[in-house]
């Protein structure tokens, strides 16, 4: 199980790499075509402009690969290294034309996972204190979620699940379809059962009351659902007493205006979906020089 799903995210990224290329040349780089002999060498120098989080850097690696397999790359920074304006994260070597080709693709996966990577160092750093870990959302960019996910890997962000086949989670639609949060954790639990999963079971909770009802079922995670901080801490205090297996999540408006205090009321995690929905991209440029 765990070697198919490998495999499918590798085909996931792999997939994403060559149409993200084909998009953007179609039927051919005509500018290159146009203006840079097919023989004509060169090098390109991937550099940061601004502070941050290399992230990327292996992906980078894989476009120009695609590119042209016969390109010479050496990694200055890899990926999860802080950065410094002028520092050189990647250099490649090789044909120009495949060069100018692969840039831009390489530019957009780079810039936006360091950007992740990026902002989520800056929620792990601070709570780094606390036991709390910094966890990911599914609100990402169509098509793009496993290189999103992977910035927040290399941020030292921690992984939800990928998507809908990887994690039975229960919310509150599910609970309100269901006839109540207790029927819903039941019908999840037979379900993985008969269908032999090795999945864990999560289930929102609005109120503490729903808290109480969901602890008789004992599912692997209760998420606390836009609880304030003072009623997180009640929340943890109460699970640690009652059934103290049950790990918990904090999600809904979770920022870093806030995000200390919710680490410091002694949940397990803490989800952010600003990580991958609101992503400022860190600057970097290419350029070339000829050989």
């Amino acid at each position: 199980m765990i070697k198919a799903r490998n495999d499918f995210y590798e085909g996931c990224r792999s997939r994403a790499i060559m149409l993200a290329l084909e998009e953007d040349r179609y039927t051919g780089d005509i500018t290159t075509l146009a203006t840079i002999e097919p023989r004509q060498q060169g090098s390109a120098q991937i550099k940061a402009k601004e502070a941050g989080i290399a992230g990327g850097v292996d992906v980078a690696v894989q476009v120009f690969a695609a590119c042209d397999p016969e390109l010479s790359v050496v990694q200055h920074r890899r990926d999860g290294e802080a950065v410094q304006p002028g520092d050189m994260i990647l250099e490649i070597k090789g044909k120009l034309a495949p060069l100018l080709i692969g840039e831009r693709t390489a530019l957009n996966f780079m810039q936006r996972m360091s950007g992740i990577a990026t902002r989520t160092r800056v929620f792990v750093d601070m709570i780094s204190h606390t036991a709390a870990k910094i966890l990911d959302t599914r609100k990402t960019v169509p098509g793009l979620r496993y290189f999103d996910k992977e910035a927040v890997r290399i941020g030292g962000g921690v992984n939800h699940r990928f998507g809908l086949f990887d994690m039975i989670l229960i919310k509150d639609n599910h609970i309100d379809a269901s006839g109540g949060i207790a029927p819903a954790i039941r019908r999840a639990q037979i379900y993985r059962e008969k269908q032999k999963l090795d999945v864990k079971i999560e289930t929102e909770v609005r109120t503490m009351d729903e808290l109480s009802r969901a602890l008789v079922c004992v599912p692997d995670i209760i998420l606390l659902d836009n609880f304030t901080t003072d009623l997180m801490k009640e929340a943890v205090d109460y699970v640690k007493t009652a059934c103290s297996s049950v790990l918990l999540e904090a999600s809904g408006n979770i920022g870093i205006h806030n995000v200390l205090k919710v680490a410091e009321t002694g949940v397990d995690y803490i989800s952010v979906g600003e990580l991958t929905h609101s992503v400022k991209a860190l600057d970097l440029s290419m350029t070339i020089q000829l050989v």
